[in-house]
C-alpha cells in the first residue's frame, strides 16, 4: 500500500490563458496572439527539497559550523594566530597569583619570555605543541584594570581561595564581569596542600557547592603541581571560546610594548607607538582608534616589526638567538624589538582618514528668517508707539539713558519675572515642597539650637561629621523616593506664583498614549550639536554586512604590528609604565560622533540606595567609559515615554544621555561614586538604541479635593487659588484616583473654587487630579575622563554567607 503524499506541481504545470478584457488591455497582449510566456520557477519551489536533499543540506551546514569552530580553536595560539591571552584574576586577598604563575612557567619543552614591559605577566611558547600563551595578571582591587583586560582576554583564569572561595571584593568583581560579558573562563584553586588532609575533602565540597550558582557546570582545577598545571593549560587550549559581540566586530589589541615620541610643539603631547597582536577584525590605518580610558585618536601609519613571540625565531645578523629552552628577558618598553627590521605596512591617506569631529558646529544664521516686509515693519513701529511711556528724567538725559529708567511699580514685577525664568523646574518643585513642609519661622529656632548645643569630645571628629551629613542627605532622598511612590508626580500648587505662570511650559493631553507629539518641536540648542541617522538600523545592518564579508583592508588578525597614534597625551604612557593595561579598539564609522543614546537597564540587587534623575553616574558602555547625568524613563512600545524621577528597584527603565555613537549590541554598567572614591554598581543592562527622537515626557499632577458633591457635579477646591488659573486650565480633562473622568465647567468666586462635571458621582474620600505634560531633554554633562576608583574594601566571609548573598 502506497502512502498518500502531498502533490507538488512542477514547473511545467499547465497554465490556462487569462481572461481577455477587451482590446483596451494593451497592444502588447494583442501582439502576443494568445501565447503564454514560459512560467518562471519561483523561489519557493527551490526551497521545496526532498527529504534526502534536506538531510544532505543539514549535514553540510553542521560540518561547516564544526569546521569553523575547529579552525578558530586551531588558530588561537598557533603560529598564524595571536597568542592565547589568559588573564589571571585573584578573587580573594589570600589567593595570590605568583604561585600559579611559577607553576605555569615551569612547563617542559617550553620557552618562557618574562617581563613584557612593566605589565605583570609573561609569555609561554611551546614549539613541540605549536602553542603560545600570554599570561597577564590583573592587579587585585583595580576594577578598571580587571574590566579592561576582560574586554580583550581570550580566557579568564579565576584564582580562588581553597576555604572561602572569594571575598566581598571578589563578589563585586564577579558581578561587574558577568554584567559586562564573560569570555571563556576556568577556575583554579592553588594551595590545597596547605590544608590538613582531613579538611581537604570538606573544603572541596563546600567550594563546589558555592560555585554552583555563579558558575554552573564549571570544574575546579587544583593547581599545586606541574602535572596539574599541564592539565589546566590543555583545558584552556581546547575549551570552546565564548564570543563578546562588541569586540568581535572591532579590531582590538592589548599593548605588548609602547614608546612615546614627544611632539615638536610640546613635550606633553606626541606620537605613541603601540605594539601588539591584532585581534577581532582587520585593522585599517584610516580608521580611528579608541584608547580605553583616554579617548579617540588618529593613526599615521602601521609598521610590522618582527614577532617577539614567534614559535620559530629566526637568527638575525649580529645577534644569535639561543634555540635551547631558556628564560628570555624582554626590554622595559619593547623598543629593541620595535627598532630591528621594521617594515611599514601602510600609511594613512588624508582623503580617506576618519575625522575626529565629534560635534556639529551650529550655524547661528541657519534659522534666521527672510527680511521683513513693509507691513511687518509698520506693524512693529505702531506697537512701539503704543508701548511708549512718559517718565520724568533729569535735564540733559538722552533717550538711551531714559530707556534704562524703570518705574517703581515695574521694578518688582520685572525682577520676579527674571527670577522665575532663570530657576529650573526641578529647583522650583523642591523649593515649593520645602516651603510646604516648614516655614522660615520654624527654621530659625533649629539653627539657634544647633549653634548652642554642646558636643562631646568623642563626636568632634571631622570625618564623623561628614558621615552624619551624608546620612541626612541619604535620609532626605529616601523620603523623596517614598513620597514619589505614594503620590507619583504630584506637586503642590504654589501660592505665591500663578499656576498659569509656574506651569506655562506644560500642556494637557487628551490621551497620553494616542495624542500626537511632534518630535521636532521646541528642540534645545544642544540638539544642534549632535548627529542623527536617517535610518539607524539600516546603517547598522550595512556596516555589519561589510564586516562579515571581510571587505576591509589592513592588518590581518594575528599580525604583530606597531601603531603610530597621533596627538596622544604623555599621561597615557605614564599610566602604561605604572603597570596598568593599555587597550586599544578600532572605531566603526560614525562612532566618534555625539548623539543621544538610550540604555535599557535594571537595578543590581547588591545596591538599593535611591538614585535620582540627573545625578552624575559613571557609564561603562562596551569599550567606553564616561560620566554623564542621565534621564530615566519607562520602557514601553508607545511613541511617548513617561519620565521617572528615581531609578526603580522593581522595573527595567531606559536611561538617556548624550554620548558618542555606539552600534549595539553592547553591554552597559552604571556606577555611582561615593564620597570616599569607591564605585558602587547600581544597574546593568545593554544599549537599546541611538535615537534623538525618542520622546521623554515629564508629568505633573495637580490635586484638588471635592468640597460639595452632587449627582454628577462637584465643587472642587485647593487645586487653584485664583479665578484666572481656573479659566486657563479649563480645557484640560480631569480624572480622579477612583477612575472618574470629567472637566471644569466654570470658576466659583475668586479663590480658586470651581464647578466640575464628571461621568459619575464622586466619593467624599476621592481626589481630583489634573495631568500636565512637558518634554524633557538630558543635560550635556558628558565627560570622558573617569577617575580611578578606590580599591574595594575586602571583608572575609564564610561560604554559607556567600550563598545567601548570591541568591
Amino acid at each position: 500500500m502506497v502512502a498518500a503524499g502531498v502533490h507538488r506541481p512542477g514547473p511545467l504545470k499547465q497554465q490556462n490563458k487569462a481572461h481577455k478584457g477587451g482590446k483596451h488591455s494593451g497592444s502588447s497582449q494583442r501582439r502576443a496572439g494568445g501565447r503564454v510566456p514560459v512560467k518562471a520557477q519561483p523561489r519557493r519551489r527551490l526551497r521545496d527539497l526532498s527529504r534526502v536533499d534536506r538531510r544532505h543540506q543539514a549535514l553540510q551546514l553542521r560540518r561547516q559550523r564544526k569546521e569553523a569552530v575547529l579552525a578558530e580553536k586551531r588558530s588561537l595560539g598557533s603560529r598564524d594566530g595571536p597568542p592565547h591571552l589568559v588573564v589571571l584574576v585573584p578573587l580573594h586577598s589570600r589567593a595570590a597569583a605568583h604561585d600559579p604563575l611559577r607553576l605555569l612557567q615551569s612547563q617542559d619543552s617550553a620557552v618562557v619570555h618574562v617581563g613584557e614591559g612593566r605589565a605583570r605577566g609573561f609569555a609561554l611558547l611551546c614549539p613541540r605543541l605549536k602553542q603560545r600563551w600570554r599570561f597577564v595578571t590583573a592587579q587585585a582591587g583595580d576594577l578598571h584594570a580587571v574590566l579592561d583586560l576582560a574586554k580583550v582576554a581570550d580566557s579568564l583564569l579565576f584564582i580562588l581561595d581553597p576555604t572561602d572561595g572569594w571575598d566581598s571584593a571578589g563578589e563585586h568583581c564577579l558581578s561587574c564581569l558577568f554584567a559586562q560579558g564573560l569570555p571563556s573562563y576556568a577556575l583554579a584553586v592553588p594551595g590545597c596542600t596547605d590544608l590538613p588532609p582531613k579538611k581537604r575533602i570538606d573544603a572541596k565540597k563546600k567550594l563546589t557547592k558555592a560555585i554552583e550558582k555563579r558558575f554552573p557546570e564549571a570544574k575546579l582545577f587544583p593547581l599545586n603541581t606541574e602535572q596539574e598545571s599541564s592539565l589546566l593549560l590543555r583545558h584552556l587550549a581546547t575549551q570552546k571560546q565564548r564570543h563578546l559581540a562588541f569586540r568581535d566586530r572591532r579590531a582590538h589589541l592589548l599593548a605588548y610594548a609602547a614608546e612615546f615620541v614627544p611632539g615638536q610643539e610640546s613635550d606633553l603631547v606626541g606620537t605613541l607607538k603601540v605594539s601588539g597582536f591584532v585581534q577581532g577584525q582587520t585593522l585599517d590605518v584610516n580608521s580611528l582608534v579608541h584608547i580605553v580610558g583616554h579617548g579617540d585618536f588618529q593613526m599615521s601609519q602601521v609598521d610590522a616589526p618582527p614577532d617577539p613571540l614567534s614559535l620559530n625565531p629566526r637568527v638575525v645578523k649580529g645577534q644569535k638567538r639561543s634555540q635551547d629552552m631558556e628564560v628570555q628577558d624582554g626590554s622595559v618598553n619593547g623598543t629593541d624589538e620595535m627598532e630591528e627590521d621594521v617594515k611599514v605596512l601602510m600609511k594613512a591617506d588624508p582623503s580617506k582618514q576618519e575625522s575626529l569631529q565629534s560635534e556639529v558646529v551650529p550655524d547661528p544664521m541657519e534659522g534666521e528668517q527672510t527680511w521683513p516686509t513693509e507691513e511687518e515693519l509698520q506693524e512693529a513701529e505702531d506697537c512701539l508707539k503704543a508701548n511708549r511711556r512718559v517718565v520724568k528724567v533729569p535735564k540733559g538725559t538722552s533717550k538711551y539713558q531714559a530707556a534704562w529708567i524703570v518705574d517703581d511699580g515695574e521694578e518688582g514685577s520685572e525682577k520676579d519675572d527674571d527670577e522665575y525664568d532663570n530657576i529650573d523646574d526641578d529647583m522650583m518643585e523642591e523649593a515649593v515642597s520645602q516651603e510646604g513642609e516648614s516655614s522660615e519661622e520654624e527654621e530659625e529656632p533649629a539653627d539657634e539650637e544647633c549653634e548652642t548645643m554642646t558636643i562631646p569630645e568623642s563626636l568632634r571628629d571631622d570625618q564623623y561629621d561628614e558621615k552624619v551629613e551624608e546620612d541626612e542627605q541619604m535620609l532626605e532622598r529616601y523620603k523623596q523616593e517614598r513620597m514619589d511612590e505614594m503620590f507619583p508626580d504630584e506637586v503642590d500648587t504654589p501660592r505665591d506664583v500663578p499656576a498659569r505662570v509656574r506651569f506655562q511650559k506644560y500642556r494637557g493631553l487628551k490621551s497620553f498614549r494616542t495624542s500626537p507629539w511632534d518630535p521636532k518641536e521646541n528642540l534645545p540648542r544642544d540638539y544642534a550639536r549632535i548627529f542623527q541617522f536617517q535610518d539607524f538600523s539600516r546603517t547598522r545592518k550595512n556596516l555589519f554586512r561589510q564586516i562579515e564579508k571581510d571587505e576591509m583592508e589592513g592588518a590581518l588578525v594575528g599580525w604583530y604590528v606597531t601603531l603610530h597614534v597621533c596627538n596622544v597625551p604623555v599621561s597615557v604612557m605614564e599610566s602604561f609604565k605604572e603597570g596598568k593595561p593599555l587597550v586599544l579598539f578600532s572605531l566603526l564609522p560614525h562612532e566618534q560622533k555625539m548623539s543621544v543614546l538610550n540604555f535599557l537597564v535594571r537595578r543590581h540587587p547588591s545596591n538599593s540606595d535611591p538614585v535620582k534623575a540627573k545625578e552624575e553616574l559613571i557609564f561603562h558602555c562596551g569599550f567606553r567609559r564616561f560620566r554623564a547625568s542621565p534621564l530615566f524613563s519607562q520602557h514601553t512600545s508607545a511613541d511617548k515615554h513617561k519620565l521617572e524621577r528615581f531609578l526603580r528597584l522593581d522595573a527595567a527603565l531606559v536611561v538617556t544621555v548624550y554620548a558618542p555613537i555606539t552600534f549595539p549590541p553592547a553591554s552597559v554598567l552604571l556606577f555611582k561614586q561615593r564620597s570616599n572614591g569607591m564605585h558602587d554598581l547600581i544597574a546593568t543592562g545593554s544599549l537599546l538604541s541611538v535615537d534623538p527622537d525618542r520622546i521623554v515626557i515629564k508629568r505633573l499632577v495637580l490635586s484638588g479635593h471635592p468640597f460639595k458633591i452632587f449627582t454628577k457635579m462637584a465643587v472642587v477646591r485647593y487645586m487653584f487659588f485664583n479665578r484666572e488659573d481656573v479659566m486657563w486650565f479649563k480645557p484640560v480633562e480631569l480624572r480622579t484616583k477612583w477612575g472618574r473622568r470629567g472637566h471644569i465647567k466654570e470658576p466659583l468666586g475668586t479663590h480658586g473654587h470651581m464647578k466640575c462635571h464628571f461621568d459619575g458621582q464622586l466619593k467624599s474620600q476621592d481626589t481630583v487630579l489634573l495631568n500636565l505634560y512637558k518634554r524633557v531633554f538630558p543635560k550635556w554633562t558628558y565627560d570622558p575622563h573617569v577617575p580611578e576608583p578606590v580599591p574595594w574594601v575586602r571583608s572575609e566571609s564564610t561560604l554559607p554567607v556567600q550563598e545567601v548573598e548570591m541568591e
